[in-house]
């Protein structure tokens, strides 16, 4: 049991940072119990900042695993955001991860996160997210942006909730109007009202239906879909590591074919490499989903091997296989 901050922070968030690119063994980078006197707040410190060529880029204050993250757990951060070069800071338990900026007022801290994390639970589109914060991506600016969107993505998706939940008049008379442009009466409205609820309801249950139809199909894929790595499906989203790890490996191939013949085809689990956009003619695979291990699959005949890739340039130290995969297939 993680009960402590300090056991937090050792089996859980130093980890974290490590596979973010940061080295937590340099104390120049990552500087444990940094402190910063603020007005008459003498000696408070946060539990690591994260910096470079001297400036601070993240703040991050750390409690206990099972701890619950308010913004009472937040004082030093939102203290300290003001008084340094900082335009992050991260709140966390070791498992959940609350990623604050100065989106409302510069240089103030936000009082509500634009990105939480939870390592029990991560989502694809997470570790896209957690792409901009590693130590070879940083880009302020960048981040900013994408935390603004961020923002407006939860403002909106809290409005539509509260539309469906309990739809205001506005909203149904926008629905009403465009299914039925008569005259709005009470009855009218209310039955409306009634509609758009169950509608809604309906719709998601729908939506559902068809996730749990598509994880079950990729649980037991076809014969033709285990060979090729599986279909993309409208939820799958491409990330840069995947894209410069297919890069690499058509690299690779480029010494033996015409590198314009290697395709990628993207799946739940995995990237493809096909050859000739052949279903069975796959060339390796990419399993870069989990933001702390990746791993690339090379092929003989059916059966595919893993070998870890710290990051995608690591794909270079299994060209041998690839490139006898490559002629494999060629033949």
């Amino acid at each position: 049991m993680l009960l402590t901050e300090e056991a937090a922070k050792t089996a859980l968030v130093m980890p974290f940072l490590q596979a973010l690119g940061y080295n937590v063994f340099n104390p120049g980078e990552v500087v444990p119990e940094f402190t910063c006197d603020v007005g008459t707040k003498k000696g408070e410190k946060v539990d690591y900042a994260i910096c470079e060529d001297g400036k601070i880029k993240i703040l991050i204050e750390c409690k206990p695993a099972n701890s619950e993250l308010s913004l009472a757990n937040a004082s030093q951060l939102f203290r300290y955001f003001s008084t340094t070069d900082a335009r992050v800071a991260i709140l966390t338990n070791g498992v959940v991860y609350k990623f604050f900026s100065d989106i409302d007022s510069p240089n103030k801290m936000d009082d509500k996160p634009f990105f939480t994390l939870q390592l029990d639970n991560v989502r694809k589109q997470d570790v896209r997210t957690l792409e901009g914060f590693t130590k070879h991506a940083f880009d302020i600016e960048k981040i900013v942006q994408v935390a603004g969107n961020l923002k407006l993505h939860s403002l909106v998706y809290n409005a539509l909730q509260a539309e469906f939940q309990e739809p205001s008049e506005e909203f149904v008379r926008l629905i009403a109007a465009k299914v039925s442009p008569g005259r709005m009466t009470t009855q009218v409205k209310e039955s409306f009202r009634s509609l758009i609820v169950s509608s809604v309801s309906s719709l998601i249950r729908d939506k559902v239906s068809e996730r749990l139809k598509s994880a079950l199909t990729a649980t037991n894929p076809s014969e033709e879909e285990q060979e090729d790595g599986g279909a993309p499906t409208e939820a799958t989203i491409t990330t840069q590591e995947e894209v410069d790890g297919f890069n690499i490996i058509r690299a690779i191939a480029s010494r033996v074919v015409d590198p314009k013949r290697l395709v990628m085809r993207d799946a739940k689990s995995y990237c493809a490499v096909l050859l000739d956009d052949n279903n069975r003619k796959t060339v390796a695979r990419l399993h870069f989903n989990s933001p702390t291990s990746r791993y690339l699959g090379t092929f003989t005949g059916k059966e595919e091997s893993r070998v870890s890739v710290g990051e995608p340039i690591d794909i270079y130290k299994e060209e041998t296989a690839i490139l006898k995969r490559i002629e494999e297939l060629s033949k």
